[in-house]
């Protein structure tokens, strides 16, 4: 990691957490992955080389803690205290990028795997009860082998698949990618996803109204852009 030379503690810090990729890193812990693979499904233009690097380096400074998997045949990854002591400033950055960035989607940003790690790491599995339920979301602008994911919450856990697990599927969700993106993030409402049709859901009523629950958006996707900001010219009517 680069060296500011300097004693100031905004330096030392600096140091670690102004790495390229090291915010999404603990970023992706936070959000709850510890095996290598789904850590690296959350950052895929960075390589498995580097990504190894990158958590030696931060367990070398107490930020990150391996250890031996359920199975004992591999690691797994996790934030120490101090780690987690990072996560506000994550939120921080978060927070920031969404009332000053830019909000419009270029071409290379529209990113269906990230999309789909990005939801599997943040709706809520027990938004519809204990029952198991089964959410199916059609991606409408991918290729059939990409178009399909299964999300089965049940008993307050999560299953992503990307076949037909069986039984009965309970709510349909169906958008383009671009719009799906736009409502993981928050510059387009739920509502008025819906409304528009940029969003078609099927399903029992009762389930539908728990559709905000289960979406469970944080405090990024709730924070409006900046007036005056980049992101407030460009948001998408």
């Amino acid at each position: 990691m680069k060296n500011y030379g300097q004693f100031c503690p905004i330096a030392k810090a600096a140091e670690i957490f102004c790495e390229r990729w090291t915010a999404l890193v603990l970023r992706n812990l936070g959000a709850g992955a510890c095996r290598f693979n789904d850590i690296h499904r959350g950052v895929p233009h960075m390589s498995a080389t580097l990504l190894s690097r990158r958590l030696r380096q931060l367990e070398a400074e107490g930020l990150v803690e391996r250890r031996k998997s359920s199975s004992g045949r591999s690691w797994t990854y996790h934030l120490t205290g101090a780690g987690a002591e990072f996560l506000p400033l994550v939120g921080a950055l978060a927070v920031w990028g969404q009332r000053w960035t830019r909000r419009d989607l270029e071409e290379g940003e529209i990113d269906l795997g990230l999309l789909i790690w990005g939801l599997e790491y943040s709706v809520d599995p027990a938004a519809f009860g204990q029952c198991r339920r089964v959410v199916k979301l059609e991606v409408t602008d991918q290729p059939e082998n990409k178009r399909h994911y299964w999300f089965v919450c049940a008993d307050g856990t999560l299953d992503l698949c990307v076949s037909d697990p069986g039984g009965e599927t309970d709510l349909h969700l169906a958008a383009s990618l671009p719009d799906l993106i736009r409502i993981y993030r928050g510059d387009l409402a739920l509502g008025a996803a819906l409304e528009r049709g940029r969003l078609a859901a099927d399903g029992p009523p009762k389930l539908l109204r728990r559709l905000p629950d289960w979406f469970n958006f944080g405090v990024m996707a709730k924070t409006p852009p900046a007036e005056g900001s980049p992101a407030k010219q460009a948001a998408p009517g």
